[in-house]
Parts: structure tokens; sequence; C-alpha cells
């Protein structure tokens, strides 16, 4: 026997004898419902607050810059925390680290309802996104784990509807929630859904494990270091001005560890994010495509909502239910994006979910005027909401199916965080573009903005779908054929 036969044998042996003692309590439907409920929360919570920030202020006090801490903070930690959250979960195991995520984003809920002031409410927001970054990529991985190759398109289609409706839906829930009850209850609501789906995921998901391998600190905290300082730029770009000693040296420095991160990621022999990973086609053109993806949606559902209640005068309730028809499509063609992807392959269905997405925005920025009637934005809206839906499946999918599935943690810690970065830079570049083109002043002065905003962002979003066209063919055998030989090399360098 040869000694690669020897260890493949050893491995073989030594993995069951961790994983199975827990995979009976494991179910393809719990997964999912657990994963999804999870994934809804911590995706919610990247938007939710901003229709609740007249009230916010009204209650609490604070300066302009203070309210929109509100919202950064939570988008910083979760951005620069969710590579390491994955690599801790990969290391101590998937679902252990995931409880404990959960555990500390609810607790941070609580906290953020019962804040005596502004600086408290920023504190607990951080805290939400440490529990948040742990938490959200071992979603992926868990249900990967837990639902057989055939069925997985499926499942991914139905895990990305709800965290796609929870991206859309965020100003919705936030303006209805704070309109009929109070801001606090935008909080509130995670707590009794952390508290339900806490003793599920101890009772219900089966432990997984990635390679074993012993955490990359050096790989983290370059990476931490590098997306702090360009998430917190991004951030405060649009407010000190982009040529401001602090943003720029935020700017530079980010960028400066970031490289240092790629160069670690290429010499070092156990790196928290392995470069050859890019080296696939498959997964650098995935992870390009959802990080231009998040700049044009965020960017465009951050300024449209302010659009329909500053200019057209909705209160944020009806604001959001006239979006329904972009937020809420994810729920009813995701899923079918799903089984489409497992019978044809992601790329034609991303490609093609991309492209509308694109057509939406440019549709949105030709019929835009201060008093535009709601059956002119209809058809946009529609088309938006069915490129987005038929994009969240399959991109999950794609990211899953490109690395080994030791790996597949950091894969998707990796893809959220690109997907977060993107977000920031979305909302950051189309309220520059905004700034610069119109203002706040009148009607006409919001639309002189918002249009070549919405164009811009259109423009990022058909980048993308030129990028998922890169994605090599695939079809399910091929997915599944690659799938089991990467288990294969695993198992003999794991």
């Amino acid at each position: 026997m040869s000694e690669q036969e020897h260890e493949l044998r050893e491995h073989e042996q030594r993995v069951p004898e961790r994983q199975q003692g827990t995979a009976r309590r494991g179910g393809a439907v719990w997964a999912l419902v657990i994963t999804s409920v999870a994934g809804f929360m911590a995706a919610l919570d990247n938007l939710v607050v901003t229709t609740a920030l007249p009230s916010i202020r009204e209650d609490l006090g604070g300066a302009l810059d203070d309210l929109e801490w509100t919202v950064s903070a939570y988008t910083l930690t979760f951005a620069v925390l969710l590579m390491f959250g994955a690599a801790l979960g990969d290391r101590f195991g998937r679902r252990k680290l995931f409880i404990t995520g959960l555990t500390i984003f609810t607790g941070a809920s609580a906290a953020a309802a019962l804040a005596p002031g502004i600086d408290g409410l920023v504190a607990a927001r951080a805290v939400q996104g440490v529990g948040a970054a742990i938490m959200m990529p071992l979603t992926l991985t868990l249900l990967t784990a837990a639902v057989p190759a055939a069925k997985r398109g499926l499942a991914y289609g139905i895990w990305g509807a709800v965290n796609g409706l929870a991206v859309a839906s965020g100003p919705l829930i936030g303006g209805a929630l704070t309109e009929h009850f109070s801001w606090q209850w935008i909080f509130w609501l995670n707590v009794p859904l952390g508290v339900l789906v806490l003793p599920l995921a101890r009772l219900r998901l089966a432990e997984s494990y990635g390679s074993g391998a012993r955490l990359d600190i050096r790989g983290t905290v370059l990476a931490s270091g590098g997306l702090f300082g360009i998430v917190y730029s991004l951030i405060r770009g649009n407010v000190d001005g982009w040529s401001s000693p602090v943003v720029l040296t935020g700017l530079v420095a980010g960028a400066a560890l970031l490289g240092a991160f790629v160069w670690h990621g290429i010499v070092s022999e156990a790196p928290v994010l392995p470069m050859r990973l890019f080296r696939s086609r498959a997964f650098a053109a995935i992870n390009l495509s959802s990080l231009l993806m998040y700049v044009g949606m965020f960017g465009s559902i951050f300024l449209l909502s302010q659009f329909l209640q500053g200019v057209l005068g909705y209160s944020p309730t009806e604001a959001g239910l006239r979006m329904l028809p972009w937020t809420a499509m994810p729920l009813l063609v995701a899923p079918v994006a799903g089984i489409l992807s497992d019978r044809i392959g992601g790329r034609p269905v991303v490609t093609v979910g991309l492209a509308l997405q694109a057509i939406g925005l440019a549709w949105f920025a030709l019929i835009l005027s201060p008093d535009v009637s709601y059956g002119a934005q209809l058809p946009a809206l529609a088309v938006s909401g069915v490129g987005m839906a038929l994009y969240f499946a399959p991109a999950a999918n794609l990211v899953m199916s490109s690395v080994r599935p030791s790996e597949q943690g950091i894969a998707s810690g990796a893809n959220n965080a690109l997907r977060e970065v993107g977000g920031a830079l979305g909302v950051a570049v189309l309220a520059a573009v905004f700034s610069a083109q119109g203002g706040y002043g009148s009607a006409s002065a919001f639309v002189d903005g918002l249009r070549p905003a919405l164009w811009v962002g259109a423009g990022v979003v058909a980048v993308a779908a030129v990028s998922a066209g890169c994605l090599p063919r695939a079809s399910v055998a091929g997915v599944d054929a690659a799938s089991a030989g990467a288990a294969r090399e695993d198992a003999l360098v794991g």
C-alpha cells in the first residue's frame, strides 16, 4: 500500500469518527429552515435601520454622523470578520461556532433595543456585526453538509430567496415596525427568532469541520485590517470628503494590507484564504460577479427607497409595499432558479439574472421624474426582482461547488465578505454620484442626482453579467464528479 493510499484510508476512518456521532440528528429540511432563518436575521440588519433613523434621533439624540454609525458599525464589523468567522468554524466545529455567533447576535440585538443613548446603540450594532460575521458564512457550509448534492440547487434557491428578501425588504420592515410600533422593535424582532433557532440548531444540525488546520492568525489580521481600512474609508468618504487625511490613509493602508494578504495567501503553506482558489475560473468569476452585483443593488435600493419617500411622498410602509414587485420576487422565483441551475448549470441562470437586474435599473433611470406614476415604475420593479432572484440561488451553488469540501467554509466567508464590501462600496459610490449631480434640496434636484447614480449601478451590474458569462460550462454530473474528485484530493492532503 502506498503512503498516499494509507493516508486516504486513515482520513476516511477518522472523519466518520469525528462526525457520525452528530450526523444522525441532521436533516436537510431542518438545516434549510435553521440556516435560512439565521441568514435572514443577519442579512436583514444591513438596511433595516435606514428608515428608523429619524425616530432614533428623536429618542436618543446625536448628530448626523452618530446616526450614520448605527448603520455603518454593523456593516464594518460584519465585513471585516467574515473570513475569520468561517475559519473558526472550520477549525473548531461549524455547528458549535454557528451557535456561538447566533448567541452573540441575539444578545446584541436585545442590547440595541435597550440602549439608553446613541453611543450604546452604536456599540451594540458593532457587536451584532461580530455575531453575524461568525454565523453567516457557516449557514452555507452547514446547509451543504446536510443536503444531497443532487438537491442542493433547490436548497440554495430557498436559502437565497430568504436572504435576498431580507436584504431588499430591510427598509420596508424597519419602516413598518417604526411607524406602527417603535424603532426598538427592529431589534426586538431578532430576539424571539434567535431564542427559537438556538435550541433547534443544537438538536437538529449535524457537526462538520474543515481541514482541521491551525488558524492563520497572520492572514486573519492582514485581511481584517485591510478590509477595516477600505470599508471605514468607504463609509466616511461622503461625510469627511474623499481627499481628507483619514479617508486617504484608510484607503492606502487598507490597500497595502490587502496586498500583503494576497501575497501571504500565495506563499503561506496554510493561509486563511489560499490564493490558488482564484486560479479556478469558476471561483474567480462568481466572486467578481457577486461583488459587482452588490455594488449596484445596495446603492440603488438605498437611493430608491429615499426617492419613494422623499420625492413621491410615501410613508416608509407605503414605499416598502410598492417595492414588493422587486423585493418579494426572490420568494417566488429563486427556488425555480435553483432547480434550473441543477438541470442546466448555474452559468446561464446567473448571467440572465444579472442582465435583467441591469436592465431593470436602466429602465428606472429612463422613466425617472419627480411625478412618475407607479404604473410606469412597475415593469422596472418586476424585471429587477426577477433578475435578483435568478442570481441568488445559482450564485451560492457555484461558490460552494468551485472548491474542495473542506474549503467550503472559507469560500463562503470570502464570498460573503466580498458582498458586504460591495454593499458598502455601492452605497458610497452611488451616493457620491448622487451628491455630485443633485441633492436633497428639491424633487428635481433629487431626480437629477438619482438618474446618473442608477446608470452607474446598471453599468456595474452589466459588468457583473459579463463576468458571470466567463464561468466555465458545467453539467450537474460534471459538478458532482468535480466534487468527488475534490473530496478525494482533500483527503490526500488533509
